[in-house]
């Protein structure tokens, strides 16, 4: 064998190693792209692989809705003398009569005062009975006594008068500047009005979220939207409970990427792309940008549509590959959006592990010609010193 077909089956061999090296041996951040694929239903894996495109993209852009029902939106605000449990009134009855049924025998006019509104938001009015004055006005309370009596004395004249009590108050939690207990009043009386009353929200306004829990039920709005859709800014009512908190939806960036970490939300949508700046996009001397995969459990509903199936059930594993050196790939990383629960992976290029694993190889080249070195060494070493 001449000099050059030696050399030519050393380099073959070092080459034959280095692969060996790349292939299993040499650490990395996860999976390769291959092992990916190789990974797919079409090869008896358990998760469907499906590259990007704008139909893809249209089937996925589910984007959370928050808002409040009917049931809230159509509450009235409540006036700034409605009377509310709590309330003390004072209430005045006059009789045109010799023997009043509520005075003494010449007596004009007979005042009940600090007649209290009770936890049910009843009152009770002599020869009238228990009636429910919580919600009413004074108007509307003077109009129900009245009838009350009517039966009893002819054309009783009432007058009602109101004295606001520990009425109606609304509790205010959560990321604000001043959470406590607030009256309702007429400045406070829907939503926003509220919450400025508590000093305002301190987190990011896109990406804060309100709870109003009224009764047995809880409803959730996006903060923005209670700005910019009047109809969200719901009336108050009495022992509702406000609660403002961030977002708490996130998601995951694994890979080749400036960081690797769990990312939250900070507005209400963010794509692909988004994604990968918050981490500082990709590594540079590291990442494949063919290779950028975004792994979801995703609902039958939307699987079926992207895949053009019906007969999928329940959660399936997806994988969506985004290729960004394509010429619309940039666009379609733009356009994916990314949900709650993502992994978001960036593959190595495949000369990075042939790098690795050369360096790993050189190393141990090293290694060994230093301790052939040194065994040389001694060797000489101890020949000397016995000649």
């Amino acid at each position: 064998m001449n000099r050059t077909t030696r050399i030519g089956a050393r380099n073959l061999a070092l080459l034959l190693v280095i692969g060996a090296l790349a292939g299993c041996g040499v650490p990395r951040s996860g999976p390769s792209k291959s092992q990916i694929y190789d990974g797919s239903v079409l090869k008896q894996g358990d998760a469907f692989v499906v590259q990007v495109n704008d139909r893809v993209t249209r089937a996925t852009s589910v984007i959370p809705s928050l808002g409040f029902t009917a049931a809230f939106r159509n509450a009235r605000e409540l006036g700034p003398d409605t009377i509310q449990p709590g309330d003390k009134l004072t209430v005045t009855v006059f009789e045109n009569v010799a023997n009043p049924l509520l005075g003494l025998p010449g007596q004009k006019s007979t005042v009940l005062p600090e007649v209290d509104v009770g936890g049910t938001g009843f009152i009770y009015i002599p020869y009238a009975g228990k009636i429910k004055a919580a919600g009413l006005s004074p108007e509307q309370l003077r109009e129900a006594i009245t009838r009350k009596l009517a039966a009893q004395t002819p054309d009783p004249q009432v007058q009602v008068s109101r004295v606001p009590g520990d009425g109606a108050t609304v509790t205010v939690e959560g990321s604000v500047s001043a959470q406590g207990v607030y009256p309702i009043q007429q400045s406070t009386r829907t939503l926003s009005e509220m919450i400025a009353k508590a000093g305002g929200v301190s987190i990011a306004v896109d990406s804060a979220e309100v709870i109003v829990t009224r009764g047995q039920r809880s409803e959730k709005v996006w903060l923005s939207d209670l700005y910019t859709n009047p109809a969200m800014d719901v009336a108050l009512r009495n022992h509702d409970r406000i609660y403002v908190q961030r977002d708490l939806r996130s998601f995951t960036v694994l890979g080749a990427t400036g960081t690797q970490s769990r990312v939250p939300f900070t507005t209400q949508n963010v794509s692909a792309i988004e994604a990968l700046a918050q981490v500082g996009g990709l590594n540079t001397s590291l990442a494949d940008p063919t290779g950028v995969f975004v792994f979801r459990n995703e609902p039958a509903e939307i699987a079926n549509q992207v895949l053009g199936r019906t007969d999928l059930k329940g959660d399936q594993r997806m994988i969506y590959v985004l290729n960004l050196t394509a010429p619309d790939g940039m666009f379609e990383a733009r356009d994916f959006l990314i949900r709650d629960g993502d992994t978001v992976f960036v593959t190595e290029a495949p000369f990075v592990q042939w790098q690795k694993a050369l360096s790993v190889f050189s190393g141990t080249i090293g290694s060994a010609n230093s301790l052939s070195t040194a065994a040389t060494g001694n060797s000489l070493g101890t020949t000397l010193k016995g000649g």
